[in-house]
């Protein structure tokens, strides 16, 4: 557990009742926050709670419908990103919020560059980059490209550049999505180190234990309104679940027994579904590749941060070309040039990105669920069959339980989860035989996590091969029928049944073992 916050009762930050809608969404309704000197404050919620909306209006992205927001005990309007650093209030987005072809020392002053005699004074900007860079543990030089930088790496970047602007409140979005264990771990002392300092932060996270070792305070809510709070003791896994979802929910997710499809004799010896032979990644050429997905089987990869995991998928989706190797589907061996023909032989891939890779943010539910098989149902071959469209997009919504106002509604506004079901339902409109899921639960809440592992039990249960990467151990362990276990590009062992295990997974992964 955390130490007890700073001294000072009065609370630097105030929210009062504030509110906020969006086209056809309530995102906030009276909600009241407080957050005191030298504190860490988790803010916890499933996706669609409001946790980002809520940050986004603090950190003067986006105004308040109504209410107050207090610095000081002072009411105060935040109007602009500008006003609210300099009010000392920055958010790190999940996605990071740096120019990747700028030195770190040019990122960290950008837009406020320190000058003398009119030029840029980069003398300056190097020495107080030192001292910012220092403060959270990273030594580089601020000459360094960001994009030679790891992501972890980048994250203390994005924390000193908070830091150079003397910021009093960090509000930090899903920060260790991305970072591997040792990664997170350094996070972790930054943020305590912080704390002691008197800067106070706001944790936004869906890794509970997270927020377990760091929070002082935690501040549940749902459905865009205050769900309660946490403090000290009461600040466990159970309670925040409870809170967040009005329902208890087991911590992982327990599919239902089934019989090992791969096993020999299994359902008279079935055709694989997908069957790898020798296959070389190109980010990979030393190693080669060879597995099998089994119709009705759901099997992990597991790995560390560059085990080769997303690459391998990329590679089967067609969207990199193999150096070498042989892909079969139902037993035909397949030339996957892209992604077309990837598609054409029934395989459909949920990347890790879904804004970016597996949406069109600013198109409807409508029209992203048809998006992939529109030129499938079109009517003679080039007009849009509305009437099949409307059908596929109304099963999606009932099928997968997608929380929208409308069959119209934007995808932007829609939360996490239900954005992933929207690309899940865009696949199966396809009726696919493969389905590559690549972090399929990245920044879900729990209880979105809970549907998707059950549509993913669904679907294997009709017949459909899934191949899915996790970084979530748990997930792993909990999903996987058989685990196949990836280090530095190289297979180094496949897991069945009761041996899945963190253990005997963490020897793969780290190439201590092969098997």
């Amino acid at each position: 557990m955390s130490q007890t916050p700073g001294k000072n009762p009065r609370p630097l930050l105030e929210v009062r009742s504030l509110g906020k809608r969006f086209p056809g969404v309530r995102a906030l309704h009276q909600i009241d926050l407080t957050l005191m000197p030298g504190e860490v404050l988790a803010l916890v919620g499933e996706n669609g709670a409001g946790k980002s909306t809520l940050m986004k209006i603090l950190a003067g992205v986006q105004p308040p419908d109504e209410g107050q927001i207090l610095i000081d005990q002072k009411p105060v309007t935040i109007g602009s990103v500008a006003e609210a650093m300099r009010l000392g209030i920055t958010l790190i987005h999940q996605e990071l919020n740096l120019s990747d072809n700028l030195s770190v020392g040019a990122n960290i002053f950008l837009g406020r560059e320190p000058t003398r005699f009119g030029l840029i004074d980069r003398e300056t900007i190097e020495r107080e980059s030192r001292r910012h860079l220092a403060s959270v543990g990273l030594d580089v030089d601020p000459q360094t490209l960001v994009r030679e930088l790891t992501i972890g790496r980048q994250q203390m970047v994005e924390i000193a550049k908070a830091l150079s602007i003397d910021a009093r409140v960090l509000i930090m979005d899903e920060p260790t999505s991305s970072l591997s264990q040792r990664e997170a771990e350094a996070l972790f002392k930054v943020v305590q180190g912080l704390r002691e300092h008197g800067v106070s932060v706001i944790y936004i996270s869906h890794r509970l234990a997270e927020v377990e070792t760091l929070a002082d305070r935690v501040a549940v809510m749902r459905d865009g309104e205050n769900a309660g709070e946490l403090v000290g003791d009461q600040i466990n896994h159970d309670a925040m679940v409870s809170r967040m979802v009005g329902r208890d929910v087991s911590r992982f997710y327990e599919r239902t027994a089934r019989v090992d499809v791969a096993a020999p004799g299994s359902q008279q010896q079935l055709t694989p579904a997908l069957e790898v032979t020798d296959l070389i990644v190109p980010d990979h050429p030393k190693h080669k590749v060879s597995f099998q997905v089994m119709p009705g089987e759901i099997v992990g990869i597991a790995g560390l941060v560059g085990a080769g995991r997303t690459e391998l998928l990329r590679c089967l989706f067609g969207v990199t070309q193999p150096l070498g190797g042989r892909v079969r589907i139902n037993g035909q061996t397949v030339q996957l040039r892209n992604p077309k023909d990837a598609i054409a032989s029934g395989m459909g891939l949920v990347p890790e990105d879904r804004k970016e890779q597996g949406l069109v943010i600013d198109f409807s539910v409508r029209s992203n669920v048809s998006l992939a098989s529109l030129a499938d149902k079109a009517s003679a071959g080039m007009w849009i069959d509305f009437a099949a469209e409307s059908e596929d997009t109304h099963q999606s919504i009932h099928r997968l339980r997608i929380k929208t106002p409308t069959a119209d509604q934007v995808v932007r506004y829609l939360s996490g989860g239900n954005q992933q079901k929207v690309v899940l339902g865009k696949w199966l409109a396809m009726n696919p035989k493969i389905l590559l899921l690549d972090e399929p639960t990245r920044g879900i809440d729990i209880g979105a996590k809970e549907e998707i592992y059950r549509l993913m039990e669904t679907l294997a249960a009709e017949g459909l091969a899934i191949l899915f990467v996790s970084s979530e151990m748990e997930e792993v362990i909990a999903m996987s029928d058989r685990t196949l276990v990836m280090h530095e590009g190289e297979m180094t062992g496949q897991l069945v049944g009761e041996e899945i295990g963190e253990e005997q997974i963490m020897n793969l992964a780290t190439g201590v073992v092969s098997r």
